[in-house]
This record gives C-alpha cells, sequence and structure tokens, in this order.
C-alpha cells in the first residue's frame, strides 16, 4: 500500500554421553511467565526483558481485539485528504472505527537528520496543525498538545480503545527520501542510505520510539519499498542511490527490523505499553527473488501482505490488479515462458494465494495479513484477451515510455498505455507534475461508470469534458468476473478501456479465504477508496460497504491459527542455527544458490548423522537439491503441480542430515550448498535429531518458552541406560517407559475405539472435501485438498474438521 507516482515494474527475468543445553522455564517473576505464554508462537524475544506481551495478546499468543473482532481489518489512512486542495476529505471522523481493528497512518518518512518525522509543524501540516472548522465530527481535542490528523487519531480512540494506530514510514515517493514542507522531494537516499550503517538505525529506531510515544500511536509501520537485490526495482527516482547498493540491502533491512523490535519491546517494559512493529512486504515472487529468505518475519508481530499491484500499465500485459488465484493463463507469465520451464513447476506467482504461501512458510498463518486494494488498476486501447482479460496494451510510442517501465529486460517488452482522463480520476502525478497513466481510480469512482454516471465530484478532479476528449463519459462500463481468478473489471468496448476492480463478490470470496485458512486478517489500501450510494445526490462515493463485509464475515469467524507448525514440535530446545546465506545478486540468482549453514551454538558435539528437519512454503515446489555430499531428502510434500485455483496444503518438509563423517563441535560451523528455483522464506519448524531424541531449533522461539536457551540448564541425553520423555510421534503401544538417571514412571493408555473410517494415511492425496477418516479414536472430515496434514493438528481453521470420537 503506497502512495504510487509511478508503479513498481514487476517483469520475470525468468524468472552417545553427552550434555547439552536446553531452554528452561523463563528464570523471571511469574508475570514474566504468563506474558511469555501470551508471546506469539515465533516472534523474536528480546534478551532480558519480560516485555508485556500479555496486554496485547492472550494466554494462546492471539492478539486481543475485541469480542467482534477475531480476526484483523486494518485501514490505511492517508495524510492528503485533507479537502484543503478542493478535493473532497477523508478523515478521521469518516473512518468506520466499530468495523476495524487497526489505523496505519501514512505516512511518515525519515528526515534530513534520519529521524522519523511528518515535517515541521505548522497550521498547514495535516498531521499535527489543520483544523476543519464546521466539519461534523472534526472538532479538535482541546486537551491534546497538537492538532491535525493525529489530534482526531486519538480522539476517537478514546471512544474505540480496541482500535490501535500504528505510524507508517516509507511508501512509493518517501521510501529513497521525502517529501519536504514545500513539497519538493529530497532525494537524500531515505531507507537505503538510513541502512547503511548501525548508527543511522540506532537514531532512526530511537526517533521512532519517541515519535510513538509523542504522538499516542501504538506501534511503528515499516513501508520499506524495497530492500530487493533486483535491479530497478522500486521508485526511478531512486535507482542512483538504491542500485549501487542492492547487495546489501536486505542485511540491513535486517538490521534495522532487529533494532526496531529491540527498542520497541525495551520501551514496552519501561510503558508498562506493549507496542506493535509491522511491515508491508512485497508479494511478487520476482520482487522477493531478491530478498534472501525476506528473513524479518522473526521481528514482526504480523505482516501486511501488498497483495495488489501484480499487474498495471508498467508494463503491456493487461491482467487483474489483484487476483486470489492464478488461472495458468496470466500474460506476463507465458510472456516469458514461465509455464513451461519445468523448474517452476507451473506455480503462478502473480496472485495472493502464492503469496500467502511463501509467507506461511516462515510464519503462523495468523500473523499474516491479505492486501486488498480499494482501487483500481488499468489501461487503453487494449487488443486480444477476453474482454480485455490477459490482453495486450503497449504505449503507441515506447521512446515516451515513463521511467523505470518498458523495455528493461533486454528490451523485450514494452511498457503500458495506462487510462487517463475520467479512467484515472486520482491523477497521480510524477516528478515533474505531469499525470502517470495508470487507470487509478477510487472504487466508488467505478460503481458510477458501470451505471453510466460521472459523479458530482468531477471538477473537484479536475475533470473538464467540454475542452478535454479523455475526461468524456463514452461508450458502457461492462463489469465482468473471473470466479478462477477472483477478480472483477470493467471493460468499455468502445473506448477498449480495461479497469480492474473489487466488489462485494471478490472480497467476500477473500474475506472467506482468510476465515478458512486461518490467517489474520484483511489489510486495507485504502480506506477513502471505499464507497456508499449517495441517496441525496443519486450517486456512489465515499463510504464503508466492503469494511462492513469484512466487519461481518469476520465477527463470528474462529480464532486465527497461532502456531507455525503443523507437527508436533519437540519440546526441548537447542541453539542450533540453521540459516541460508550468500545469495547470488540480482539476474544471476537463477537458479537460487544459496550456502546453508549449519552453527552449533550449544555445549556439545553434533555427532556425524545429525539429522536437521525444516519446512518451506508450498509456493516453491519441492525440489531443492544440495551439491556438498550431505544427506537431503523430501519428508512430506503439501502439493504437486500447478497452483491453478490456488495452492492445496501449506508446507513442504524436508530432512538434511550431516555426513556419517562429519561432527560439529560447540562453537562449529558446517555449510552445504542448495539450489532451487522459486524463493522461499526463511526455513521454519527446525528440528534438530540424534541419539534417538530431537529438539526444536532456538530460533524458532516457540510460544510459551523464552525462545532462546539458557546458559546454565543442561540435561542428559538419551544413551544405552537412559531415556527421555520427549518423543515428537504418537505411541506404538498401549504401554510407555520414561526412565531418567533416577526414576523410572509406567503410564498406561487407553485404546481408542474401534473406528469405521479408513484410518487417515499421511501420503494419500484427499482430493475432494467430504472425505472422512479416522485417527487415533476420531473421526475427521476434510474441507479441500489435502495430503500429509496430521487430521488432530488441523484445528478449527485447518483443512480437517474433527467431528469428535467414533
Amino acid at each position: 500500500m503506497v502512495r504510487k507516482s509511478l508503479p513498481l515494474l514487476l517483469l520475470l527475468a525468468l524468472l552417545s554421553g553427552i550434555t547439552l543445553a536446553v531452554s528452561a522455564a523463563p528464570s523471571n517473576t511469574a508475570a514474566a511467565a504468563d506474558n511469555s505464554d501470551c508471546r506469539p508462537d515465533g516472534l523474536a524475544t528480546t534478551a532480558n526483558l519480560a516485555v508485556p506481551y500479555c496486554l496485547a495478546y492472550d494466554t494462546d499468543g492471539r492478539e486481543k481485539m475485541g469480542a467482534d473482532h477475531p480476526r484483523r481489518v486494518i485501514g490505511y489512512f492517508t495524510s492528503w485528504r485533507t479537502g484543503k486542495n478542493g478535493q473532497p476529505a477523508y478523515l478521521a471522523s469518516n473512518i468506520p472505527w466499530s468495523k476495524i481493528t487497526h489505523i496505519n497512518y501514512a505516512f511518515a518518512h525519515i528526515d534530513g537528520a534520519g529521524k522519523v518525522s511528518v515535517g515541521p509543524d505548522s497550521a498547514d501540516n495535516p498531521a499535527t496543525g489543520m483544523t476543519w472548522p464546521g466539519v461534523a465530527g472534526a472538532e479538535m481535542d482541546p486537551s491534546l498538545p497538537y492538532k491535525g490528523h493525529f489530534n482526531l487519531l486519538n480522539k476517537y480512540k478514546k471512544q474505540y480503545p480496541n482500535v490501535k494506530t500504528l505510524i507508517s514510514v516509507g511508501g512509493w515517493a518517501e521510501t529513497g527520501g521525502y517529501i519536504g514542507a514545500d513539497g519538493k522531494r529530497v532525494a537524500d537516499g531515505g531507507f537505503y542510505a538510513m541502512t547503511d550503517s548501525a548508527a543511522k538505525i540506532n537514531t532512526f529506531a530511537d526517533s521512532a520510539v519517541d515519535f510513538i510515544r509523542k504522538y499516542g500511536f501504538n506501534g511503528v509501520d515499516i513501508d520499506y519499498e524495497y530492500a530487493t537485490s533486483m535491479s530497478n526495482s522500486g521508485n526511478p527516482d531512486d535507482f542512483t542511490v538504491s542500485n549501487p547498493r542492492r547487495a546489501k540491502l536486505m542485511a540491513g533491512y535486517v538490521t534495522l527490523m532487529k533494532t526496531l523490535r529491540e527498542k520497541l519491546d525495551a520501551a514496552a517494559v519501561a510503558d508498562n505499553k506493549y507496542y506493535t512493529l509491522s511491515v508491508a512486504a512485497p508479494s511478487s515472487g520476482y520482487m522477493l527473488r531478491g530478498m534472501d529468505t525476506y528473513q524479518v518475519t522473526q521481528y514482526l508481530d504480523y505482516l501486511n501482505m501488498m497483495t495488489y499491484d501484480l499487474h498495471g500499465a508498467w508494463n503491456n500485459f493487461v491482467g487483474p490488479n489483484a487476483a486470489l488465484y492464478d488461472d495458468g493463463k496470466d500474460a506476463e507469465l507465458q510472456f516469458w515462458q514461465y509455464y513451461t520451464t519445468s523448474q517452476y513447476a507451473g506455480l503462478g506467482y502473480l496472485n495472493s494465494d502464492w503469496s500467502y504461501h511463501y509467507f506461511r512458510g516462515a510464519m503462523g498463518a495468523g500473523r499474516i495479513n491479505l492486501g486488498v486494494p480499494y482501487y483500481t488498476r488499468g489501461w487503453q486501447n487494449v487488443t486480444g484477451g477476453t474482454n480485455g482479460l490477459w490482453g495486450s496494451a503497449p504505449l503507441p510510442d515506447q521512446t515516451k515510455c515513463p521511467p523505470g517501465t518498458g523495455g528493461t529486460v533486454g528490451s523485450k517488452t514494452s511498457c503500458g498505455n495506462g487510462a487517463v482522463g475520467i479512467d484515472n480520476l486520482w491523477h497521480d502525478e510524477d516528478t515533474k507534475g505531469s499525470e502517470v497513466p495508470a487507470g487509478s481510480n477510487p472504487l466508488w469512482h467505478t460503481k458510477n461508470l458501470a451505471e453510466g454516471k460521472v459523479g458530482s465530484y468531477g471538477p473537484a478532479y479536475g475533470l473538464d469534458p467540454t475542452n478535454k476528449p479523455e475526461d468524456r463519459l463514452t461508450g458502457t462500463y461492462a463489469r465482468n468476473y473471473d470466479s478462477t481468478l477472483v477478480a472483477p473489471w470493467l471493460w468499455n468496448a468502445q473506448k477498449k478501456v480495461f479497469l480492474s476492480t473489487e466488489d462485494e463478490q471478490s472480497l467476500g470470496t477473500k474475506a472467506q479465504y482468510v476465515v478458512d485458512r486461518g490467517l489474520g486478517g484483511i489489510m486495507i489500501w485504502e480506506l477513502a477508496g471505499d464507497y456508499a450510494y449517495d441517496q441525496t445526490k443519486g450517486e456512489w462515493f465515499m463510504g464503508n460497504t466492503l469494511t462492513t463485509l469484512l466487519y461481518d464475515k469476520f465477527k463470528t469467524a474462529s480464532p486465527y491459527g497461532n502456531t507455525k507448525a503443523k507437527i508436533a514440535m519437540p519440546s526441548d530446545v537447542l541453539d542450533v542455527k540453521f540459516t541460508l546465506g550468500g545469495f547470488p545478486v540480482g539476474d544471476a540468482n537463477y537458479p537460487i544458490t544459496p550456502k546453508a549453514k549449519v552453527t552449533n551454538s550449544s555445549t556439545t558435539t553434533l555427532p556425524g548423522g545429525t539429522e536437521i528437519q525444516f519446512d518451506y512454503g508450498t509456493s516453491a515446489p519441492p525440489t531443492i537439491g544440495q551439491q556438498s555430499g550431505w544427506s537431503l531428502s523430501v519428508v512430506s510434500t503439501g502439493h504437486t503441480g500447478n497452483n491453478i485455483g490456488g495452492l492445496k496444503g501449506d508446507l513442504h518438509r524436508f530432512s538434511l542430515k550431516l555426513p556419517s563423517w562429519q561432527s560439529l563441535a560447540p562453537g562449529a560451523s558446517a555449510e552445504v550448498q542448495l539450489s532451487y528455483y522459486l524463493p522461499v522464506a526463511t526455513p521454519s519448524n527446525i528440528t534438530i535429531t540424534f541419539g534417538g531424541k530431537s529438539y526444536t531449533a532456538a530460533q524458532e522461539y516457540l510460544r510459551g518458552t523464552g525462545g532462546t536457551p539458557p546458559t546454565s540448564t543442561t540435561t542428559t541425553p538419551p544413551s544405552s541406560t537412559t531415556t527421555t520423555s520427549t518423543t515428537t510421534t504418537p505411541p506404538t503401544s498401549t504401554t510407555t517407559t520414561t526412565t531418567t538417571s533416577t526414576t523410572t514412571t509406567t503410564t498406561t493408555t487407553t485404546k481408542p475405539p474401534a473406528c469405521t473410517a479408513a484410518a487417515w494415511d499421511a501420503a494419500k492425496v484427499y482430493a475432494a472435501g467430504g472425505t472422512t477418516v479416522s485417527y487415533n479414536g476420531r473421526q475427521y472430515k476434510n474441507k479441500w485438498w489435502t495430503q500429509g496434514d496430521r487430521p488432530d493438528l488441523s484445528g478449527q481453521w485447518g483443512v480437517w474438521q474433527d467431528l469428535g470420537p467414533c
């Protein structure tokens, strides 16, 4: 979610008697132990701090948002719709406060001193100085020392205390610089330059804490576009500063987010007020290919996927702005022969479902939010396709392409012919003040176009149908819908204009997707694009129809998914790190060939044959390979084949074993070369097994533990005469014996009742919903395609419905 004066170019370039250190119960107070129970699964801890997680999360590690808000509805509220420019205002009083859970204020920036800022205080500053006399609901709260949007946001938070506000820093225009008080952009490097050094990062992070304390925010949202190694990515105005730094941008991003997490946690302890950290994350496989394994997920309360701008007039391929699924016909992917390149297994990556599964490989579903656009993208003079869909619309004169678009990759593609005039109501401008042809409209405007209306607001947005033919209402805008993509659009056959939209049907399907798969919720860019029908004027205008739909869909939904793993993770924790690094930069990363590094930070030697198991998302095929003599195999597969209509499972699981001749002493590390073809997020659910016992890697930050190994606690591992009680699989008999060096305990369990349904088979594909299976004395019925998902670990939001005992 960005205010984009020029969109991102999304092109596909090819697209044993030893002693172990294990975790013990936290050594803090009882209150700290309770807070540990509240910490979300996988969220990194800050050493030596009893962070008050329970102020924001329940004891299941789920965010507390009010009884009628089991899922998030996050709305971006922008600074510039003030009404002072003659256009309609969208103020805090217009926000449907009872229907949402979070508000992200867009945007703050990094000022010349490297600190978070919204500009100097003045009567013209929309954040802290403006007032709106005579506007009902926009009266200032006199108890606050500042005016503007910040005053009104805090005023309404008093009435709606469950709603949280975050300051969003960056955005398209202010990632590599900032807009000065005179309205001109200062291209001083922004995030790109700030993340050059730890000192600059500390200055920024300290200022972020000061800022949210001063203005009453609940946290920080980072909208850094983008810390990728792919050249010419992000705002073309930033290329002179971003391109020379490509090789180190991701490393700086990781340091930034780790620092913010630690400083926000320290502030939370000092203030006894929990502070949230989130990001706006790219969703295209092209962009993520240059972001290593997006290894900042561990520091985030949640992540907002920018699952829009997946197609736009930066190139000539006409497609949906924010499709939920792939249909196997994406014109951009077909052009690059992507579907026919076997290594990609036909996994189309320009859709929301692919993006969700990418991040699901590193995080629990409940810490991921699906982004939806309350605006359009569009082209003119479209040829081919089905009512424009998957057609082509190149700009006739390719010498006039906007910077950063068109033939970037060997001059093989064309920049697009973006819609203008009445089909581009928001009139985003480039740095020279010229309109960017993009087909960018609020959804309420497209509702009027579909009904053959201009809307009385036309003159306020500069429409001049008398003197400008492109501003006239001509032709008929017919609504089309593709149920495979889950994508609506308007098609004007006379003008050959295609506008990719969003409406109740598509958003309702996306909301159900969020509910069914356990996602945390939905993020909206931006609230001012929502619509309602104005009976007095007889036209559509700003409203909250879609946001209300989300609220109604979510208010009775089950709780979101609160765990990363779909297997039972070992309760003992071992400090053995498994990381990927050494990524090739930019277009050199085909295939993707990082080195997996295993570092033994525990107090014992790992013997040869030690097994490390890990997961990654089904957004990449399970075809990872290694080149260093280790043993690498697939344990389970969550999805096979293409992803038309959606990926079926969430995770693939793999086994990597140390060579029999190689051991790792404490402090030692070893590397193995890997190779794969689609990007994966940081491998997760890592376990280490040797000597007949399994451990969870400390880097998993399991919920309910301190998340880091202690310095003194040890336990004796299995040997010929001793065993431990930890197991990761169900017992195979009705009696189990647990033995330690001093005691022996025998536990007898009751056999489950006989079941008539066929036993669940981990290797079997359950291709359609409605199949009943039995497992451990209970019956389960699948809701959709699945393979390898153990029924008792599915939960309310998972693929298996628990039907009760046999």
